[in-house]
């Protein structure tokens, strides 16, 4: 009983923390979690634009621990199919445990239009589990994602996405469920093929801007690392490195906040 309360006193503070982004959002793989004009690298519940820019099958799976507890942590699961003239997307995300969590299943259609400029959409399904004394049930919404790219240098990319942009929340017969209202823009300017610099403003609804920057350099062909930060309250800094092996590739990444520890983000791909 003593850890229920623990993890609900918890998850009560982490929640101005998190009002950029939900704690159900799987994290990008991309360094301070700056993905909004990142093209070449897919990331489930972020700009769904990415997805008209896979050539190829890929299917991917995620585990992020939020501060060393199990209780906090998040997994997910993406496909994504390159179909001609639309590309096709599947993912899912779960957050939580036994008592309470939180579950997003998500199906993204995205096109590219020569290159210069994509588009994409994502229909999820968002659902919440409570387990009480009187009733224990699950309680559900769907919502919408959309987002746009372009390069309009042969350098630059700006990209902007939106998460739940009609801010749709889950309503019962005492209380409603807020879903965050989630606007992003950024851009991705290459100084190199093999050295990038990616910026992003994130702007929750009804909370504070979230500003993050970072590098990402291609050492070798097999090794990428990555260093940035994020501020909203405090300044995160993120570190982590990618290693592509053939049609693998496997990214870990890191974050330290000041207060709360050490958050950790695990991602396996393949491409066929």
């Amino acid at each position: 009983m003593k850890r229920i309360c623990l993890i609900f006193f918890l998850t009560a503070c982490l929640l101005p923390v998190y009002a950029q982004i939900s704690p159900v959002i799987p994290s990008s793989v991309s360094v301070a979690g700056a993905s909004s004009a990142v093209m070449n690298d897919w990331s489930a519940f972020h700009n769904p634009a990415a997805l008209a820019h896979i050539d190829r099958t890929e299917i991917a799976a995620q585990f992020e621990n939020r501060f060393m507890m199990k209780e906090l942590s998040t997994k997910s699961v993406q496909a994504g199919f390159n179909t001609g003239p639309v590309n096709v997307g599947l993912s899912f995300s779960y957050q939580g445990y036994s008592v309470y969590n939180e579950m997003i299943a998500g199906l993204g259609l995205a096109r590219n239009f020569g290159d210069k400029f994509s588009m994409g959409v994502q229909f999820d399904y968002y659902t919440a589990y409570f387990s009480a004394s009187d009733e224990s049930r699950y309680r559900g919404a769907v919502l919408a994602q959309f987002g746009v790219a372009s390069t309009i240098l042969p350098k630059l990319t700006v990209g902007f996405n939106t998460f739940n942009p009609f801010q749709t929340n889950i309503k019962t017969e005492f209380s409603t469920r807020r879903i965050p209202s989630v606007f992003s823009i950024g851009t991705n300017y290459a100084f190199a093929d093999n050295l990038i610099w990616l910026t992003q403003i994130d702007k929750e609804a009804s909370s504070s801007f979230r500003f993050a920057s970072g590098f990402e350099y291609t050492m070798i062909r097999e090794l990428t690392v990555k260093l940035g930060a994020y501020g909203t309250d405090y300044l995160i800094p993120c570190l982590g490195f990618g290693i592509h092996l053939g049609g693998f590739h496997f990214h870990l990444n890191g974050e330290l906040h000041p207060l709360l520890g050490l958050n950790t983000v695990a991602n396996l791909k393949y491409r066929f």
